[in-house]
């Protein structure tokens, strides 16, 4: 099980790697702004939020799972001038091809890591508007109590995608499982392994499809987001053998976003759009989807924009 001082590990251990440190300008904001309220961003909204009934601004918002949390957006979003419509994907990858071919005004699945992966590889230029949300994720196991009970040669299942493995990288190398290279930057592969002393074989599997094999006898342990099990496996982030700590520089890239096309910018809906994630019926709605295992957080979108390209860089 995590605790304060494995935590406390971690931020020492990120403290020594220098490419990684840079993208932690997001994480020393986090700790002050999480579910903090925009009082400029809502006088900006008050001041444009002049619509009747029968003038909200449409919008068509991508995302990957219909859900409570979105209905409540969409009727906050209402009182707050959207007509707001979700698109939801069964594959994570298309919420952004089909921003980028225009039949989306935004989405709001993905985190400044992903993002920059897909920028990167279809030379795209999708840009974050605001953050929206955090999760914590973790290695689990069904039949484990804890790190040290992971056999030699165990099968771990993690996200096959380039982003989300290299956090299943992390979060592994602070359970002590592995080492990873100091060099290795915030994307690092599986090349970049430095240490497996206990000889794991990492499967990788399509991110959707990971928490499917938290219940397969041949597979030890899964590294996953906590909300993503099935509510009816009532798995909180306690029954993490090793959980990462949202707030630390390692999980900055990983903060969600609402984004959009550099041509789409100066659209008058996104102020509206923040202050509907920002309402307190919104929060409460996360809350229960989420079982309390998701935040929404406030941060800077010059920051978020910042990270986004340096990560691309990378």
């Amino acid at each position: 099980m995590t605790n304060e001082s494995s935590r406390s590990e971690i931020d020492e251990h990120l403290a020594k790697r220098g490419s990684r440190r840079r993208v932690g300008i997001i994480a020393a904001v986090t700790a002050a702004v999480v579910v903090a309220g925009g009082a400029a961003t809502a006088v900006a909204v008050q001041q444009g939020n002049g619509a009747g009934a029968d003038e909200l601004i449409p919008l068509r918002i991508g995302d990957t799972a219909q859900s409570d949390f979105q209905d409540t957006i969409v009727e906050v979003g209402r009182e707050n001038g959207l007509d707001i419509e979700f698109v939801n994907f069964d594959d994570p990858y298309l919420p952004n091809t089909a921003l980028v071919a225009g039949e989306l005004d935004a989405n709001v699945f993905q985190h400044v890591a992903w993002l920059s992966q897909f920028n990167r590889e279809n030379d795209a230029e999708i840009t974050p508007l605001f953050s929206t949300v955090v999760t914590a994720w973790g290695l689990f196991s069904e039949d484990h109590a804890s790190v040290d009970e992971i056999a030699d040669g165990a099968r771990i299942a993690v996200p096959d995608d380039p982003s989300n493995f290299s956090r299943a990288l992390f979060i592994l190398e602070h359970a002590g499982l592995i080492e990873v290279a100091d060099d290795a930057g915030v994307f690092p592969g599986e090349e970049d392994i430095t240490a497996n002393d206990r000889g794991l074989e990492l499967v990788r599997i399509a991110h959707e499809s990971v928490q499917t094999a938290y219940a397969d006898p041949s597979i030890a342990a899964v590294v996953i987001a906590v909300d993503d099990f099935d509510p009816a496996l009532a798995i909180t982030s306690d029954d993490a053998l090793q959980l990462e700590d949202a707030s630390s520089p390692s999980a900055s890239p990983y903060v969600l976003i609402a984004a959009t096309t550099p041509e789409n910018l100066d659209n008058a809906a996104w102020p509206l759009l923040e202050q509907t994630y920002r309402d307190a019926r919104v929060e409460a709605a996360l809350e229960e989807e989420k079982r309390g295992e998701a935040t929404i957080v406030e941060l800077p979108v010059d920051d978020l924009r910042s990270a986004l390209d340096e990560l691309v860089a990378q």
